[in-house]
């Protein structure tokens, strides 16, 4: 028997045979051309014919995926329009006089690239995005698809990756689960695979080797683990294990539309975590009670110059719509360190993380800050909105940060523009310092939103990105339980809420621990928010 370890991206046990998808490969060559108008024309219709392919998509695979998943490729066809993705092949092509093709591979890889650099994991899942779109248009442009041959019968599919298109047209009875040797677990591929209810592992690296095609396998999309060869036992104890997560699954659907209460009748108040427009349509499938953490860098990374104020009006706009009364905590933007935008010129520096990032941009470039903070207070009449500012160390930055949102709403009330004076402004806690003085900025803020991933990465004075080090990232170290505790006693001493929209608000083993400690709320990956809720439904 072979035992490799991966990483569970959608629950479940499957067993049958390991079949490896062997892809018929487009080659992409550097040919040089002599009519760069020509060439350009030539990227245009087939970016044409893709936008064509990807309305197609979007309509027939609603009743596959669901209709918010399906959004994404109504999202790619976006993309295709944008100037961002297309300006930078145009230039290649204008500049080095190379062929479309090449001019495709080389801009997208570079985006892509940027993307996967990226230590946020919901931005890193988007590089393969990126090669989605890329890799169709090429396909048109060489007159050729970039085909894969499946197996006659249902089998346990692998390979190295697998595109958001690939996976939303498997063919659900030939597929018993996906397994990969890379991947990102907030992928859309990895959304894909839990909506399509088929069990997934990524991350097996060069261990997942197409030399093990055709052995029999069984896997736990739970733990991550795949069997090959498996003895008896090993079966026995999964076949039993799949028994026990349908009824589990039965059992989470009867807390939908249900308040996330406690036994003693605590509420607590479970939100979703969303990057994009179209995630607030997962948020709501995920039955969702509100957005904690509205990601609005997305509107500025992967573009060439600043998003304007109509721009993101619009984004704001529509996720206010789409969650009708429940509240949406849009944070205002967070780049530097890991998210970093070319058009921001921000200095080359030995440790980002510990730079120019997040509220230091903002009050050092006012003029980016009161952009969004207009367009924000400009969309709050559609919805619920607050708003939460990143990386706040001490009680002037937060006043600064006040004073600047105060300017904007006396700018648009003297311009007679709509919007509501009273949205609520909170803060994240994300660092040592603000959580020890804590008790000092709950005097002048509306609610806490504890970031745990920069918070424990502070406290531990452990890079994230490090991985030959992330053996010693204990993020359940006492200290930083401490910190959260601290924090949320003099959030509650002040009379404001508290909550955390880190990756340990999903972690199941601090449900309960988080319960004790009085946290009002909980902003986590839509999916998780039904299991969220029965646990806290047992406390």
């Amino acid at each position: 028997m072979i035992t490799l370890q991966g990483k569970g991206v959608s629950a479940g046990v499957a067993r049958g045979r390991l079949f490896f998808l062997t892809r018929t490969s487009l080659s992409v060559e550097k040919r040089l051309i002599n009519d760069t108008k020509k060439e350009i024309e030539r990227f245009n219709m087939a970016r044409q014919t893709a936008a064509e392919q990807l309305d197609v998509l979007a309509a027939t695979m609603v009743d596959r995926i669901g209709e918010e998943n399906a959004l994404l490729f109504e999202i790619h066809r976006m993309m295709l329009e944008d100037t961002d993705y297309c300006d930078p092949i145009i230039e290649l092509i204008k500049t080095e006089k190379v062929c479309a093709e090449y001019a495709i591979n080389t801009a997208g890889s570079r985006l892509a690239q940027e993307f996967a650099d990226m230590d946020d994991e919901y931005m890193k899942a988007r590089a393969v995005d990126v090669y989605d779109i890329s890799k169709r248009v090429i396909e048109i442009l060489s007159g050729g698809k970039q085909a894969f041959a499946m197996s006659d019968e249902p089998v346990i599919l692998a390979t190295d990756d697998f595109t958001p298109s690939e996976t939303a047209q498997l063919d659900r009875n030939k597929v018993l689960a996906l397994v990969s040797r890379q991947g990102a677990a907030n992928s859309h591929t990895a959304i894909f695979a839990r909506t399509m209810g088929i069990p997934a592992i990524i991350g097996f690296g060069a261990f997942l080797s197409s030399d093990l095609s055709g052995k029999e396998a069984i896997l736990d999309g739970d733990t991550g683990v795949l069997y090959l060869d498996p003895e008896p036992e090993i079966i026995k104890k999964l076949e039993a294990k799949k028994e026990e997560l349908q009824k589990e699954k039965e059992r989470l659907e009867q807390m939908r539309g249900k308040p996330t209460i406690t036994k003693s009748g605590k509420l607590l108040k479970l939100y979703a975590n969303i990057g994009s427009v179209s995630d607030a349509d997962a948020a709501l499938a995920g039955d969702a009670e509100g957005i904690g953490l509205f990601r609005s860098e997305f509107l500025y990374l992967g573009r060439s110059d600043y998003p304007d104020e109509d721009t993101q009006y619009e984004s704001y706009r529509k996720v206010l719509e789409k969650m009708g009364d429940r509240q949406v905590v849009i944070r205002t933007l967070d780049i530097g360190a890991d998210k970093q935008a070319d058009y921001f010129d921000l200095p080359k520096e030995e440790n980002p993380a510990m730079g120019m990032r997040a509220i230091r941009i903002c009050l050092t470039r006012s003029d980016i800050f009161k952009t969004q903070l207009r367009a924000i207070y400009r969309a709050s009449v559609h919805g619920n909105a607050a708003i939460m500012f990143p990386m706040i160390n001490s009680l002037d930055e937060l006043r600064r940060s006040k004073e600047l949102a105060k300017a904007v709403r006396e700018e648009l009330a003297a311009k007679d523009i709509s919007f509501k004076a009273d949205v609520p402004i909170g803060i994240m806690i994300e660092t040592p310092a603000s959580a020890v003085i804590s008790d000092i900025l709950a005097k002048e803020a509306d609610f806490f939103s504890i970031g745990t991933n920069d918070l424990t990465q502070y406290t531990l004075a452990i890079d994230r990105q490090n991985d030959s080090i992330s053996t010693f990232c204990d993020t359940h170290h006492e200290a930083i339980l401490r910190l959260i505790k601290l924090t949320c006693d003099n959030a509650h001493n002040a009379g404001i809420w508290c909550g955390i929209c880190g990756s340990l608000g999903a972690d199941p083993t601090l449900t309960k621990t988080f319960v004790e400690m009085g946290l009002d709320e909980l902003s986590v990956e839509p999916s998780r928010i039904l299991k969220l809720r029965a646990l806290v439904s047992e406390c």
